[in-house]
């Protein structure tokens, strides 16, 4: 069956003719079309065709991203050493001979007693200055303003305050491109220099475990972590990759469906850590799929949430400057702030633990 042929509308003149181009006006109009195609677009500007019986609804629907509260996973301390380029921390160490050295004997000559002293290093991290800017015009407000409701300016600030905050999530996590390889200047908390890497306890996603495997990791988790830190503290916080949590809502046995395996590890964590505040938090970026440019592993994360053992900062927050004008046609303004990546002050207070299939 052939295909009915669309009749297209002829444009007349103000007598009445039809309107012809010649091959160099079409030419012409056809490049002014692509032009405002791809200026304001179809797909991402305010120029839209409609009809006559078209309706601009007044909400806009607004780009989702993925969003998680870094603030909960690292200590960030916000606002202390503004405008400096690297932040160094002290680390003291006690520095003493045995205890028993001390013991003397009041009946002899104790000309030279044993001593107790302290040392210190430092730790520095790199600051990292960021700032963005943006513009407009006359003809973009006024323009923007007859599509509808839509707020260009408004949506050019969302746009790069989503930007800071996106690239910040990323950057606690993962590090910043470029600058998170093996000595980079600007690490998260997924890659961390000198954290011990377990590779023998999680064999399988946890929510997938049977009853036995379970039993034989929980029995295993803390005891790692003990011993890695010497014994010196305890977790605070199990970080897990997103889609291992995700099933941890599923029972332990399902002869015996009375707890999730969510439920168990919580109880689990914190009756041996006497911690009621005990969290265990999903994290996307654990999955091997959503960290593969940094680390391609399925990582999971003990650690101790204590700004003296694990931090970032950010000595200066988002801030605007005020818009200006040269010729008071086109505006623009600055965002800007100051970042560092993640540092492990007491890297034995951390423990990965990836997923490494046996096989």
């Amino acid at each position: 069956m052939a295909l009915k042929k669309i009749k297209q509308p002829t444009i007349l003149n103000s007598k009445g003719e039809p309107i012809r181009l010649s091959e160099q006006e079409q030419y012409h109009a056809d490049w002014t079309q692509r032009l405002v195609n791809d200026r304001f677009g179809n797909s991402l500007g305010y120029e839209i065709p409609i009809t006559t019986l078209t309706t601009i609804m007044k909400k806009i629907t607004e780009q989702k991203f993925y969003q998680i509260p870094f603030a909960d996973f690292v200590p960030v301390r916000v606002g202390e050493g503004a405008w400096s380029s690297f932040l160094t921390t002290y680390r003291s160490f006690d520095v003493a001979a045995p205890f028993e050295d001390g013991i003397i004997n009041t009946g002899a000559n104790n000309a030279r007693l044993s001593n107790a002293d302290a040392g210190v290093d430092a730790l520095n991290i790199k600051v990292q200055n960021w700032a963005k800017s943006m513009g407009w015009s006359i003809f973009d407000l006024e323009q923007a303003a007859k599509s509808g409701n839509w707020d260009i300016v408004t949506s050019k600030e969302k746009s790069r305050k989503r930007n800071w905050d996106l690239g910040l999530q990323r950057v606690m996590f993962l590090g910043a491109d470029g600058l998170n390889g093996a000595a980079g200047s600007c690490l998260g908390l997924l890659n961390q220099a000198g954290i011990t890497v377990n590779t023998t306890l999680i064999a399988e996603k946890i929510s997938t475990m049977d009853t036995s495997e379970l039993k034989a990791f929980t029995a295993a988790v803390i005891e790692a972590y003990r011993e890695n830190c010497q014994r010196t503290a305890m977790p605070t916080h199990f970080i897990v990759p997103e889609s291992d949590f995700n099933g941890m809502a599923s029972t332990v046995s399902p002869q015996f469906p009375i707890k999730s395996v969510l439920e168990l590890l919580l109880e689990m964590f914190k009756t041996m850590t006497g911690n009621r505040d005990f969290k265990i938090l999903p994290l996307l970026y654990g999955d091997a799929a959503y960290n593969s440019a940094v680390l391609n592993k399925t990582r999971y994360v003990l650690l101790n949430y204590d700004e003296e053992s694990l931090r970032a900062d950010i000595p200066v927050d988002y801030t605007n400057t005020l818009a200006n004008s040269l010729d008071n046609f086109s505006f623009q303004n600055v965002g800007y702030g100051q970042f560092t990546g993640v540092l492990a002050y007491r890297p034995l207070e951390m423990l990965y633990l990836d997923l490494t299939p046996v096989g």
